[in-house]
């Protein structure tokens, strides 16, 4: 569910590199808070365990990030071939906008305009030795860079939950040189976040660097940041797998506006990776795809990683018999319960589920404004001390609106893709945070639809971050390159 390979994504300024370690990039952000011993102990303790929860912090300073999306100032940015010129961030987005309006009589047409593009931000360009110097600081291959990127933030209409029209924000990556042929588009779904401020177009790490690695070989390169995070208002719908793939079509659909604006064109077919609460995002992602959700695009391959696909048989279990870290599964449990009450009832008040005194925070953390490092010293370490005993009983044997809840969002592989389709589902053995039994059942239920998806265990001694990082040269060499 959480994203290991925390912190993809270059600053605004991809060309400068951070001199912060790969430890730190992977197990945290380092303490910007003043605490006594005692509490600093914790809180490096928690931050490590939760490097499995959530991807690391942005390299910029979290108060940075606020004023870096407001305001980008003047950048690069590409056009067709490999010329470059300098322009301000608010006229490529006037350009952009006016570019999506006159292609609308050609686009399907979708509720509230959702994937209609709002705004086009550069944030700078990196060459093929600072990718794979970034590449390799959060632990990468990186043999498959082979052109200097064009990063990029896009804006975009698409829907909430409950269908009302909002806005979101998503990281576009393009190679530079390569505008004479189509670019593959390659979708990177992210694992679990807590702050808005780590999300792909916002914040430095794996998310980001990931998605410039892949268009360093020469692909489209797209990494929504979700409701609720990023440039995007109101909080993190988290697990909701149904609008998480609804937000990432439509910016599928505003890259598609996009691209053409910046000199270069996508091809159709679309490949789909992502990691942890991302693997289940990039299953739902499929399914809509396959169903013909915009005819523009066809699925052609399927390569999560670690996703959480079978909540109520794998996931939950896993938190009760061991086989989930305890301090994860506080993590998840509260975050996941916070975030679904807002859209399934569950509870009415918090004190029904969650003991004192993390009843009076546990909402008020999860409101997408605290970092993860910062929620783990006010969470208990074990569920035991974190709920109520009707509702740790209720989590061992769920019922009623939970156990739909759960359901609601185990469906993302009951599905059967169109023959041609690629599936491979990578997991490790040795993950604690989502046990590959998830993954396992994923596979069969595919395969009881008559549908043949490969299995990858990347072993006992990978965590669930090191399932990432083992898995992704081998993503990396599947992925199409440009015809």
């Amino acid at each position: 569910m959480t994203n290991r390979t925390q912190q993809h994504s270059p600053s605004s300024t991809p060309s400068s590199t951070s001199g912060a370690s790969a430890a730190s990039i992977l197990t945290g952000a380092p303490d910007r808070h003043r605490r006594r011993r005692a509490s600093r102990s914790l809180a490096a303790g928690a931050a490590v365990l939760l490097a499995a929860l959530t991807t690391a912090p942005a390299l910029a300073a979290p108060s940075a990030v606020a004023a870096r999306t407001a305001d980008e100032g003047p950048t690069t940015a590409i056009t067709a071939g490999e010329t470059a010129h300098t322009v301000q961030a608010t006229d490529i987005a006037t350009q952009a906008t006016g570019a999506a309006a006159k292609a609308a009589d050609t686009a399907p047409r979708t509720a509230h305009g959702r994937g209609t593009l709002l705004s086009i931000t550069p944030l700078g360009r990196q060459n093929r030795a600072e990718i794979i110097a970034q590449a390799q600081k959060v632990g990468m291959e990186a043999g498959t860079a082979r052109h200097g990127v064009a990063v990029y933030r896009l804006t975009y209409r698409t829907i909430t939950p409950d269908g009302r029209p909002t806005t979101a924000s998503g990281l576009l990556a393009l190679p530079i040189g390569t505008s004479h042929r189509p670019l593959p588009p390659v979708v990177h779904t992210h694992g679990t976040l807590a702050y808005r401020g780590y999300a792909p177009s916002v914040g430095e790490g794996p998310d980001r660097a990931v998605s410039v690695l892949y268009a360093s070989a020469g692909r489209a390169a797209i990494a929504p940041d979700y409701l609720g995070l990023g440039a995007n208002p109101g909080r993190h719908p988290y697990m909701d797998a149904r609008s998480a793939a609804s937000a990432s079509l439509d910016m599928l659909r505003a890259a598609h506006s996009a691209v053409p604006k910046l000199g270069a064109v996508l091809d159709r077919t679309v490949s789909l990776t992502g990691f942890s609460q991302g693997g289940q995002v990039a299953m739902e992602l499929g399914r809509e795809l396959d169903r013909r959700a915009d005819p523009r695009f066809r699925l052609g391959m399927l390569a999560p990683v670690g996703g959480p696909y079978d909540l109520d048989g794998s996931e939950l279990p896993g938190m009760f018999d061991g086989r989930i870290d305890p301090q994860s599964a506080v993590f998840y449990i509260s975050f996941f319960l916070t975030a679904q009450n807002r859209l399934h009832p569950l509870y009415k008040d918090p004190s029904e589920v969650f003991r004192a005194p993390y009843a009076d925070r546990v909402e008020d953390l999860f409101d997408s404004d605290h970092p993860a490092e910062e929620i783990a010293g006010k969470l208990p370490s074990r569920l035991e001390d974190l709920l109520t005993d009707a509702w740790y009983a209720k989590l061992r044997h769920p019922s009623g609106a939970l156990l739909e809840t759960l359901r609601a969002n185990d469906r993302t592989c009951d599905w059967k893709p169109d023959r041609g389709v690629r599936i491979t589902l990578y997991s490790a053995s040795g993950d604690r945070d989502v046990p590959i039994a998830n993954t396992r059942s994923c596979a069969k239920e595919l395969a009881d639809r008559g549908a043949k998806a490969t299995v990858v265990d990347q072993g006992a001694d990978a965590d669930h971050n090191t399932s990432f990082l083992r898995s992704e040269p081998s993503i990396a060499r599947a992925l199409p390159l440009a015809r």
